[in-house]
């Protein structure tokens, strides 16, 4: 099977005017300055997470940008709760263009004192809960066969070491590696797949590192552009991954984190 040739040029607008985009975790932090840009340039918009109230005042947000915005209260790590998410998503919005997945959480420990299940708590959201969210979305995609976008969200952890993290960083490193696989798996189907590394931003995981003022110290001076990532930074990158303008940019790893992995 080839994969759809386009038909018209990339718009070079990125209009997403009829778009739907997925994004779990999509209630704070990155996921919700992606849902922001996605929202801003057109699309309508499904939240995937665990906070209730979040989920309600994400919503609010972006539906006062404009977007159709439906939310859905789903632990990605749980395969029954996705498939019914996932379910839910189309019943409201009436399909999926781009999947997002960007829930994770973190586990700061260092090695010695690190106990199994802590280790298994982050690969269960991390790993498993992005390989059953990027499953349900490329059935949808295969099925539809209009071609698609999956986007992993990994960390610059990936590719720097990753002290006291290093539960985090295997989980965000096998994002890299399957989202590359995907790639090459479901090129034939005209569904792109690309991963976002964030370096040092701004969001509630991140919040008691920034306070530390080592910590900013010893980062700060190694970061080039001499500031924190925001939310906001990822949501032109958002709209241009979703946007038909990337249907021929796959299996790459967009770095934003401000120079600081090549300084």
């Amino acid at each position: 099977m080839s994969a759809p040739t386009p038909t018209t040029p990339p718009s070079p607008t990125f209009d997403l005017t009829g778009h739907v985009g997925l994004v779990t975790g999509g209630n704070g932090g990155i996921g919700l300055g992606m849902a922001r840009g996605l929202a801003a340039a057109g699309a309508d918009v499904a939240i995937w997470g665990t906070n209730e109230d979040k989920n309600a005042a994400a919503t609010a947000e972006l539906e006062a940008l404009g977007a159709k915005v439906a939310a859905f209260r789903c632990d990605v790590g749980d395969e029954d709760q996705v498939e019914a998410a996932f379910a839910a998503t189309v019943e409201a919005l009436g399909k999926v263009d781009s999947c997002f997945a960007n829930a994770g959480v973190g586990a700061g420990a260092p090695i010695h004192q690190m106990t199994l299940d802590m280790w298994r708590h982050v690969q269960r959201v991390n790993s498993e809960g992005a390989f059953l969210t990027l499953r349900a979305a490329a059935r949808h995609l295969i099925e539809r066969g209009e071609g698609g976008r999956l986007v992993g969200i990994s960390s610059t952890s990936a590719i720097h070491g990753a002290a006291r993290n290093i539960a985090y960083a295997h989980s965000k490193g096998g994002m890299v590696a399957m989202i590359r696989g995907l790639a090459v798996e479901l090129a034939r189907y005209g569904v792109t797949a690309n991963v976002i590394l964030p370096g040092w931003i701004e969001t509630d995981m991140t919040a008691g590192a920034f306070g530390y003022q080592k910590f900013v110290d010893n980062v700060m001076p190694r970061i080039p552009h001499r500031r924190w990532g925001t939310p906001a930074d990822f949501a032109g990158v958002a709209v241009y991954l979703a946007s038909a303008a990337s249907a021929y940019h796959t299996g790459d790893t967009l770095v934003v984190d401000g120079a600081y992995t090549i300084f």
